[in-house]
């Protein structure tokens, strides 16, 4: 799956034809935002029985042990890139991308008490490497396994997006809903980024009626008119809700959207 990316946000503009800013990187604001978001996977996680892991995800061809290790090993991988920032000695994110998936399969079996002991104790890791980071060293540049050359404080917020994100294809009662208003600004405006350089993405003109904030996307034929708030807006763009809480004028269908995270 995607990766969310560090960077600054689309100037998204709002219905009053004034723009919004996105705020600079502030490291000890996101790790707080990370380990509230890693308590709150935690809480849900733990009560699992060794039944519930083996349950299907809402992701296609995933258990909830897939997700719950796929989160543990981009820990693990997260801190990585970290390290390779902080002492400059090169530090892959994964050995490969197919060492990757059979890292996940080989520990999706795993029983309930395993899975969420390593998802605690890989996310501690994270943490620990995070507040050891220097200031400087945030904006170095490290390679993700996708070969992408990004610098490090992306990987802050990638991580972030994971927990989150993942937190719902768990399908255990956490919602779109209940991200973090701050996160899903700064997330809608990194997808609908992610859809404009697309030249599968229909035209669409996203109204987010909690903020007053408009987003376009793509340019292929006449724009559809989507209203909602902008955490279900968001749902919808990455595939975690069909959209049945959005409204189209005239009661049009929503178009298809092109697979995306």
């Amino acid at each position: 799956m995607s990766r969310s990316a560090r960077g600054p946000c689309p100037r998204p503009e709002r219905e009053d034809g004034s723009v919004t800013t996105d705020a600079d990187f502030q490291p000890a604001d996101v790790l707080r935002q990370i380990d509230a978001a890693t308590e709150q996977l935690l809480r849900t996680a733990s009560r699992f029985t060794d039944a519930d892991v083996r349950a299907p995800s809402l992701l296609p061809d995933w258990s909830r042990g897939h997700v719950l290790t796929h989160l543990a090993r981009n820990a693990d991988g997260g801190r990585h890139l970290l390290i390779w920032a902080r002492t400059g000695v090169e530090t892959p994110e994964y050995p490969s991308m197919a060492a990757r998936e059979e890292q996940i399969e080989a520990g999706a079996g795993r029983s309930a008490h395993a899975l969420v002991a390593d998802l605690r104790d890989s996310a501690a890791r994270f943490a620990a490497e995070y507040r050891r980071m220097e200031t400087a060293a945030w904006s170095r540049t490290v390679r993700w396994t996708g070969g992408q050359e990004r610098p490090a404080a992306r990987a802050a917020d990638s991580r972030l997006s994971e927990v989150l994100v993942h937190h719902v294809d768990l399908d255990a009662g956490y919602a779109p809903a209940q991200w973090p208003a701050d996160f899903v600004r700064a997330m809608l405006g990194r997808v609908v980024a992610s859809f404009g350089a697309r030249s599968d993405a229909p035209a669409l003109r996203l109204h987010a009626d909690d903020t007053g904030t408009r987003y376009d996307v793509g340019t292929a034929g006449p724009a559809t008119s989507v209203h909602g708030t902008e955490a279900s807006l968001l749902a919808w763009l990455m595939g975690r809700s069909p959209g049945t809480d959005l409204t189209v004028p005239d009661g049009a269908a929503l178009p298809e959207l092109p697979f995306l995270y």
